[in-house]
C-alpha cells in the first residue's frame, strides 16, 4: 500500500497496527469480542457479545463488506498470492504481468482499464455476451490494445505453485475449456455488506447496505454507519476514514445534546 507518509509503502496489517496504537495513545480501548446482536432502539443502545454486554447512548457501525468470491477450490489460500479483490489496492504488484479479471459490471470494467495501464495483458472473463457496465466503459475497453475479452465464459479452476500460475476458463456455450497462464486474478463480481446485525432495525438499500444521510447518521438517532457497510459511491480506505471522522464529530454533537 502506498501512502504519502510511507515513501517505501506499507502493508495493510502494519498500517492498521500503527493506527490502532495511535488511537490507544488518545485513550481508545480495543475489545476483541464477537458481536452477537445489537438493540439499536433500546435506551441506552445494547451490544451483546460472546462474553459481555455493552450499553451506549451513541453507536457507530463499521462492520464493512466482504467481496463475493468465485467459490473455487484453493481460492482462499491464494488471496494475496495472486488472487485479489481490489485492483486499485493491489494492481501495481502486477506491472508487466498477465492478469485475469472476472466480472462484467462497472467494477470489473474499471478494474480491467486500471490494470491495462500497468499489466502487459489483461483478460476480462464475463459470463454473458455483453457487459453490464455503463456504456462509458465499452469503447475504452475495446480500444485498449492489451485487453482481451472472453465472452460467455467463466473461470472454473485455479492453478498454483505456492502462488497463482494460471486459470482454467470454460466457454459456457460450447463447454470447451482452456488453460490460461497468468500471475494475477482479480474477482470483481460485487461485494456483500456485513449488515446482518442491522437487519430489521435499520433501513437497508436493495443490495443490503445501510442507508445514511450525508453525516453518516442512520434512520435511528444516535446510530451511525461508516465505511463499506453503508451506501456510498466509492469504497476505499480514504472514504472510510472520512466517514469515521464525520461519525465521531456528529456522535459527539449528539452526546452533548443528550448528556442526561
Amino acid at each position: 500500500m502506498t501512502m504519502p507518509g510511507f515513501p517505501e509503502g506499507v502493508d495493510g496489517f502494519t498500517l492498521a497496527q500503527q493506527m490502532q496504537a495511535q488511537a490507544h495513545r488518545f485513550g481508545a480501548e480495543t475489545k476483541y469480542q464477537q458481536v452477537l446482536s445489537v438493540d439499536l432502539n433500546a435506551k441506552p443502545k445494547k451490544v451483546k457479545t460472546a462474553k459481555d454486554e455493552y450499553f451506549a447512548k451513541a453507536l457507530i457501525l463499521a462492520t464493512g463488506a466482504k467481496p463475493r468470491s468465485l467459490g473455487l477450490p484453493g481460492e482462499a489460500d491464494l488471496v494475496g498470492k495472486g488472487v485479489g479483490y481490489c485492483a486499485a489496492c493491489d494492481g501495481m504488484f502486477y506491472r508487466g504481468k498477465t492478469v485475469v479479471v472476472v466480472g462484467g459490471g462497472n467494477t470489473a470494467a474499471g478494474d480491467a482499464l486500471l490494470l491495462s495501464r500497468v499489466a502487459e495483458k489483461v483478460i476480462l472473463v464475463h459470463r454473458r455476451d455483453t457487459l453490464r457496465a455503463t456504456k462509458l466503459y465499452h469503447k475504452a475497453l475495446l480500444d485498449a490494445p492489451n485487453v482481451q475479452i472472453l465472452w460467455n465464459s467463466a473461470v472454473t479452476a485455479l492453478h498454483a505453485d505456492q502462488r497463482l500460475t494460471g486459470v482454467t476458463v470454460k466457454d459456457l456455450q460450447t463447454g470447451q475449456q482452456q488453460d490460461i497462464d497468468c500471475q494475477g486474478l482479480f474477482v470483481s463480481i460485487g461485494r456483500l455488506p456485513n449488515s446482518s446485525l442491522a437487519q430489521g432495525q435499520l433501513e437497508l438499500d436493495a443490495d443490503g447496505y445501510i442507508t445514511t444521510d450525508s453525516t453518516t447518521q442512520t434512520a435511528i438517532e444516535g446510530v451511525f454507519a461508516v465505511g463499506d457497510v453503508r451506501t456510498t459511491p466509492l469504497r476505499q480506505v480514504v472514504t472510510a476514514v472520512a466517514d469515521g471522522a464525520l461519525a465521531v464529530h456528529h456522535a459527539e454533537s449528539f452526546l452533548s445534546q443528550h448528556n442526561n
